[in-house]
Formats: structure tokens, sequence, C-alpha cells
């Protein structure tokens, strides 16, 4: 369906409809070029200060670990936000239909069955695209089950998701209690968040799945905002409901699916970002908070990064910290409300 002007009139929410405007502040235009400067001094504060021995050697390594943190900073940002907009709720994330319960059960079969050494034998592009094309498949089921039968329904989905994320953790938890300490240490290192570890032929292939998948949301930022509305109001507008959130249920599988199987499961980084590019963005409209989100993304990632190696000396800790932090922002969001 072609974007109409009434489409393409950004329609808001009820709660915002209600809500009086913000005048403060900044421009929103003025407030992506402010978020695009802090994500560039991030990037280039990263990739080019404190080098020491071999500066062809230690660049390339960095733009390495800065394509990664691109790629996981568009997935993850992107994915939640469309995935809040789909559910009319700011505090879920893709996280809970089981996405990380999924990777780190097919890490611990894999430890279970072949041994600890499997993990570094089997590394590698096949490797990447089989995790991926394994979640995928996971999501896409569960979908086309919930949505077949006349009962389902979006809340169904979320709960069956959160159900099936609990059990393949209990699984999950089970099968590595039975594991030898030295491969519970082998299995361990892949089940939290690292950028650190990723090669550089990954990101060809991650790069182009998020280019795709952007521009698709892209051509749909206006049908995002005419979903904030409801089924029944979209509807009216001329939007295919249930086509247009099974694309978008789609896309979030795609990308949450790379970024763990790229980087490992990060559960509130979305969360993060996204709570935090509609803080900033100062506008509920996609044409504004999809690209916020991608740069507070970057800017946690590149400027964490950079202030974990060079001021507090602890490289690996960012995605503990992110992770921390993130949960007691979710904790004390959803205290605040009394519900999800």
């Amino acid at each position: 369906m072609s974007e109409t002007p009434m489409a393409a009139a950004s329609p808001v929410p009820a709660s915002a409809a209600r809500a009086k405007p913000n005048r403060r502040g900044l421009p929103v235009a003025a407030r992506l070029v402010v978020a695009a400067t802090l994500a560039t001094a991030s990037a280039a504060a990263f990739l080019l200060l404190f080098i020491e021995g071999s500066f062809d050697f230690a660049f390339e390594r960095r733009l390495t670990v800065f394509g990664t943190m691109a790629v996981v900073a568009f997935a993850q940002a992107v994915a939640t936000v469309v995935f809040q907009t789909i559910t009319h709720n700011r505090l879920l994330t893709p996280s809970i239909m089981g996405f990380d319960a999924v990777y780190i059960l097919m890490q611990t079969l894999l430890v279970s069955v072949f041994g600890g050494s499997v993990l570094a034998a089997t590394d590698g592009l096949p490797k990447l695209i089989t995790q991926t094309l394994l979640m995928v498949a996971f999501t896409m089921l569960l979908f086309g089950w919930l949505f077949s039968g006349r009962r389902g329904s979006l809340h169904v989905l979320l709960l069956v998701g959160v159900v099936l994320g609990l059990a393949f953790r209990s699984l999950s938890d089970f099968l590595q209690r039975l594991l030898s300490p030295s491969e519970y240490d082998v299995l361990s290192t892949r089940l939290f968040g690292r950028l650190s570890t990723t090669e550089a032929e990954y990101l060809p292939l991650a790069g182009g799945v998020c280019l795709v998948v952007g521009v698709v949301v892209w051509q749909r930022r206006y049908r995002l905002d005419t979903l904030l509305l409801g089924r029944e109001a979209a509807t009216n507008l001329g939007i295919a409901h249930k086509r247009e959130l099974t694309v978008m249920l789609l896309v979030v599988s795609v990308l949450i699916a790379m970024s763990t199987a790229l980087a490992g499961p990060m559960t509130f980084f979305g969360f993060l970002t996204a709570m935090l590019a509609y803080q900033f963005a100062g506008t509920h409209r996609h044409v504004v908070v999809l690209p916020m989100a991608f740069l507070i993304g970057l800017i946690t990632l590149a400027g964490g990064q950079f202030a974990m190696e060079h001021v507090f000396y602890a490289s690996g800790m960012l995605t503990v910290v992110i992770e921390f932090l993130g949960g007691a922002i979710f904790l004390a969001h959803l205290l605040r409300k009394g519900t999800l």
C-alpha cells in the first residue's frame, strides 16, 4: 500500500493526543544533529585515540569492533522501537519472546552433546547463518501457529514467548549443571554479550542484513506511526493491520537473531536505547525516534567502550555495566508504573 497523505500525517496515540505539546528545548532536527555529533565524536575517540604500537594493526582491529557495535546498536535499537510500537508498551523488549533463551539453549546443547571444543571448532560464517536462521525459524513458527487460529493475538504471543523463554532457560540451567567445570567455563564466555571477539568476515553479511531490513522499516515509518493508534483506527485509515504486524514481527526476529548470533545476548540494551530515544527525540514519530535510537545506541557502545578502556581500565566490562544499568532502570520504571 502506498503511503497516503492521511497515513503520512504521523498520527499520535490517544495518551499523546491528550497531552499538551512540549514546546521547550531544542527543535527535533537540532536534537538529531546533536546526537549525530556525539556519535561521531565517540566513534572517532574509540578508533583514533590512545593507540600504542602499530597503528595499522590497532586501527584495523578497532574498526572491526566498531563495525560490530554499529550492527548491534542498529539491530537492538530498531527492533526494540518497532516491537514496542506494535505491542503498544514501552517496557517490553524482543527478548521477552525468548530470543536469548533460544540462543543460550543452542550453545548449551552444542557443548553438552559434542564437548567444549566444538564451540571454537565450529566458529565461522556457516555457524552464524545457521544460528540466525534457527532463531528466526523458531519465532516464525510461533507466529504462524498463534496467528493462524481465530483466538490468536499479540497478547497470547507474548505470554507464550515468556513461558517458552522460562522453559528454555530452565532446560539450559539443568544441562549446564551436568557439564564439567572446564566445559562450563568455555560455555560461559558465549552466554554474555561480547563486542571484541567478532571476526571481520561476519560484518559484511550482518551489515547487509541490517541495510535491507532498515530499508523495509524506513519505507513503513508512517505506517508504524499509524499502528500506534491501535487495530481499529489503523484499519480505518487503510492499513492492513495483520499483514503489517506480521512483517514487523519478522523484522524484529531477523534483527534480534542476527545481533544475538553475532555478539551474544544483550537483554536490556535495546530497552535502554529505546527509552533514551523517546526521551531525547521529543516526539513519537518514527522518522525521528528510529535514527535517534540508533545514534544513542552507538554513543552508548563506542563512548562506553572508550571510557571503560581508558578511564576505568576495565575493557571487558561494558556489556555487564549496560545490562546492570538497563535492568535497574527497567525495574524502576516497572515499579513506578505498577504494571507492564
